[in-house]
């Protein structure tokens, strides 16, 4: 099977959406087809041994739409943007004009039409200046008849398709009146010229403000674009020299000074500043960076300036992959957008017949064929197709780009709409519940030793240690208040156990029960308090003086900061809270009593946790797995939700559903957040798309009309389709203001 991405042009509105994805989908071997409207791309899963790339676009190709495979759009000129904006700008000029010269004279019966143009005077001169005027909006709209009958006769009309049968019925029909104005001047009354004119510009409004709303739901995309600078400072023999960021090569050693973006993923070299990496990661405090740190290629560096050697270049930069990660999550739908697609691939069809059918049934009532156009334009022109298609795109792209600006990489629609109803969620232990890495937490000393002596002897030792305990103990608070260290002379190795030597003329050893049974030492007066530490899941180092054990110091896995909160907040919510680790009971225990976990599935191998999550599964249960993306990756591809927790330069996106950027455990729950806010998004958009419809074409069809006399114009028609889609672009914007 492949998976190839299409750029697809000529789509209007949902419609030509759904028009794509079915003729695709009965092309033999495909398996998966959906358009994103708002993205205008097809991502298509397909057996290559029963059709080709150009199969599928020459089946696009023959619907009326174009297919090419998609490329980066980053540096799209706006030359089209600024045309359109241009013609925008004269059709409304002229529809504008239009509405004054045909209802000014009724809305405003004190200022007068002059006497060459009066439609009482000059009723003819009266109809051709209207139609004069409709013309140029007409020719400025080509894109609505082209494709509008295009789509029509490739059996796939759309939103296009309505706007042009409703502008070329007014048209026509009004010609038709203006030629037999000559003997009947009373058909000066039965004109539309500015229904035809009107309609076009105001739908066109509404496509252009709805384009540039939906062009800001993409900003996550596009401020991610821009972070990577087209050029940068290379450092050689021969001196520096500025060059394009696609022709550095990893290996490369490159100048950054303050306030310049980090061209590519490097380590320092050599140089101090600090780094703002918000917009990649979403950690909003800047960083300090040294010699051997890593940095992020799109970060700014705040203050100093830094020599970085590349280790990343091209699409395996962590910038590359966010922006490929955030623009698939934008380019896939989410699962309960599969009624509105359905609704969407019959809904012109539909529409027409309700315009036809409503205007010969009022025919048949006895109603002239003025009032039977009006109902036929007005059913035409306030129908939206655009409204569904828009409404869950739209809130995806807010949510993912909402997502990301805070440090959490959504991999699609279908993992949010997942998020917004678990109901267990499963943790590692390492690197997720805990930090990861062992840290100092007691000391404990034999009657008569001080702590600070003993801690100093246990110091002076580890720092001769590369050993992950000794890290631990060197790194701790304790440490600060370490002055001066005694030389160690006599120093021994005992790979295994610890370390052996001279301190201050005594004999101390360092290290584990081991060792001071292969130096006879005795540790009976802290048998009791060595077996407590052992219980407690930690591990326990011994500190011995000439035979004499004098201390204990244990060292264990620390909590993660936020941990607790975090799970709190599960609990509040209904979720529950599973920790499942290969550690012991002992260990396991402890940390899920100070996580608050009250469920604990431990010494688990790792690839039994995906059994345990499938377990789960099987219970009717919606799991998450949260895990560090690494060695838990079948049980996050098993879930029904899987989390990374992921640290900014190294990220597992191919283990996980959702990836966390930042090292903070409340993430977790952000996470699910806004699963819930853009789910809850996506049903307020369909609600409204689905409901205008319902309403408004009824009233257009004139349902009103016998009881109230009321009675929409095509105008007003036009006016509520394009505000209706832009209420559900505006309402999906909203996801960019809100908190996680």
């Amino acid at each position: 099977m492949r998976e190839e991405v299409f750029d697809i042009g000529g789509m209007h509105c949902a419609a030509c959406s759904a028009a794509v994805e079915r003729v695709t989908r009965k092309l033999p071997g495909v398996e998966e087809s959906s358009v994103n409207l708002t993205t205008e791309k097809l991502t298509i899963k397909y057996d290559e041994s029963q059709t080709t790339r150009e199969m599928i676009i020459k089946k696009i190709e023959k619907a009326g739409f174009t297919a090419v495979i998609h490329v980066d759009k980053k540096t799209k000129s706006e030359l089209s943007g600024n045309g359109k904006l241009v013609r925008l700008i004269i059709s409304s000029g002229f529809a504008a004009l239009l509405l004054i010269v045909s209802m000014g004279h009724m809305l405003f019966p004190d200022v007068p039409l002059p006497d060459f143009i009066s439609p009482q005077i000059n009723p003819l001169n009266f109809a051709l200046l209207q139609m004069f005027l409709a013309i140029p909006v007409i020719i400025l709209g080509y894109e609505f008849f082209t494709n509008g009958i295009g789509s029509l006769f490739h059996g796939n009309p759309n939103m296009n398709t309505l706007v042009a049968l409703s502008s070329a019925a007014s048209f026509i029909y009004s010609t038709v009146m203006t030629f037999l104005i000559v003997r009947r001047p009373e058909y000066v009354h039965q004109l539309y010229f500015e229904s035809s004119a009107v309609v076009i510009a105001l739908v066109s409004v509404g496509k252009y403000l709805e384009t540039k709303s939906t062009e800001i739901t993409r900003s996550a995309i596009t401020k991610l674009m821009k972070l990577s600078p087209d050029t940068a400072v290379l450092v050689t023999d021969e001196g520096n020299r500025e060059i394009n960021t696609a022709d550095v090569n990893t290996g490369d050693i490159l100048l950054v000074r303050a306030g310049e973006h980090i061209p590519l993923d490097g380590i320092i070299e050599k140089g101090t500043g600090s780094a703002d990496e918000a917009m990649v990661t979403g950690e909003s405090m800047p960083i300090g960076k040294e010699a051997g740190d890593t940095v992020i290629g799109g970060s700014t560096l705040i203050e100093g300036a830094i020599c970085i050697r590349v280790t990343k270049t091209g699409n395996d930069t962590t910038l590359a992959k966010i922006i490929k990660f955030v623009e698939d999550a934008q380019g896939k739908k989410a699962p309960i957008s599969k009624t509105a697609d359905k609704v969407a691939g019959v809904f012109v069809p539909i529409v027409i017949c309700i315009s036809t059918v409503s205007a010969v049934v009022w025919l048949i009532l006895g109603k002239d064929i003025t009032f039977a156009l009006r109902i036929f334009t007005s059913v035409l022109v306030i129908a939206c197709p655009c409204a569904m298609g828009l409404a869950t795109p739209t809130a995806i792209m807010a949510g993912t780009g909402l997502g990301a600006s805070r440090g959490i990489l959504v991999r699609s629609g279908e993992a949010l709409e997942i998020l917004h109803g678990v109901n267990v969620a499963v943790f590692d232990k390492t690197g997720t519940i805990t930090e990861g890495k062992p840290s100092l937490t007691d000391i404990f000393c034999a009657e008569g030793v001080g702590r600070t002596e003993l801690y100093r002897m246990l110091y002076s030792f580890e720092t001769l240690s590369e050993h992950p305990i000794a890290k631990a103990v060197c790194s701790s608070q304790e440490a600060a208040y370490i002055t001066d260290i005694p030389e160690i002379t006599d120093l021994r190795s005992i790979a295994g156990k610890g370390l052996l030597g001279n301190y201050e003329g005594n004999c101390v050893a360092v290290g584990n029960e081991a060792l001071l049974k292969e130096i006879n030492a005795d540790s009976t007066k802290m048998s009791d308090k060595a077996r407590q530490f052992r219980e407690e899941g930690k591990t326990v180092v011994y500190i011995s003086r000439d035979g004499e054990v004098i201390g204990l110091a244990a060292v264990a896995d620390s909590i993660r900061e936020g941990v607790f909160d975090m799970i709190g907040q599960l609990k509040k919510h209904g979720i529950t809270p599973v920790l499942l680790t290969g550690d012991n009971a002992a260990v396991a225990g402890r940390i899920a009593a100070e996580a608050g976990i009250e469920e604990v599935i431990a010494e688990v191998l790792p690839d039994e946790k995906a059994n345990v999550v499938s377990e789960r599964k099987k219970t009717g249960t919606i799991v998450m797995m949260v895990g560090d993306g690494i060695n838990d990756a079948p049980a996050l591809a098993e879930a029904d939700i899987g989390i990374a927790v992921g640290n900014g330069s190294d990220i597992a996106i191919d283990s996980a559903d959702i990836v966390l950027m930042r090292n903070d455990a409340e993430d977790v729950f952000r996470a699910i957040k806004l699963g819930k806010l853009t789910i809850r998004n996506i049903k307020q958009n369909l609600f409204w798309a689905f409901c205008y419809n319902v309403i408004a074409i009824p009233v257009a069809a004139g349902v009103l009309y016998p009881a109230f006399g009321l009675l929409l114009t095509p105008m007003i028609g036009g006016l509520a389709m394009s505000l209706s889609s832009l209420f559900v672009v505006t309402n999906a914007l909203r996801l960019g203001r809100l908190k996680l």
